[in-house]
């Protein structure tokens, strides 16, 4: 993916009700590696990575660029939210250039089923909706998955296509000023 472009970074860490949202550090490249190693994590993200590979590839400071959040709860890491271009050479745009700013995120799996992805998800778009009014946002993810599915709709993304990668099928979506959920 190709990064977000001019925008001022690192902000300030967004606290929610529960969470902080904040920039990279040394001490997240656990939660990182844990996040790429696990088979429940990465089910729908082409599978899981070997361990000994993230252990030689992930640096020391992982995910240091704008547009991609850890996600804290009690100060500890529990995941990733990241707002990247959607590279051009994937399907999925709603245009010919394509580019489009995408909505990613990742939790560990002892974090699911509380709510996090969604407040998480909800800060970064309002983030995301200050730093480039105006700009919509897109999200891809497999039919398949129904989590994901789930929180789609949730944060007001809308349906507009489907296709197959990766092997399977694909739900692409859009969440623009006029469509984005409160």
């Amino acid at each position: 993916m190709a990064e977000l472009g001019v925008v001022a970074w690192p902000p300030a860490p967004m606290r929610t009700e529960r969470l902080v949202l904040r920039e990279s550090r040394a001490g997240d490249r656990t939660a990182f590696i844990e996040l790429f190693a696990s088979s429940e994590v990465r089910t729908y993200l082409g599978g899981p990575r070997p361990r000994d590979e993230l252990e030689r590839a992930v640096p020391e400071i992982p995910g240091r660029r704008p547009g991609v959040f850890v996600v804290e709860l009690d100060g500890a890491p529990i995941g990733t939210v990241m707002l990247d271009r959607r590279d051009a050479e994937r399907p999925g745009h709603l245009g010919p250039e394509g580019a489009e700013a995408e909505l990613g995120y990742m939790l560990l799996p002892s974090a699911w089923g509380r709510g996090y992805a969604a407040e998480a998800c909800a800060a970064a778009l309002d983030w995301f909706a200050a730093a480039l009014p105006g700009e919509p946002v897109v999200l891809c993810t497999q039919t398949a998955n129904d989590r994901s599915m789930r929180l789609a709709a949730k944060l007001g993304f809308v349906e507009v296509a489907r296709f197959e990668e990766f092997g399977a099928e694909q739900w692409f979506g859009v969440r623009s000023p006029v469509t984005s959920a409160d």
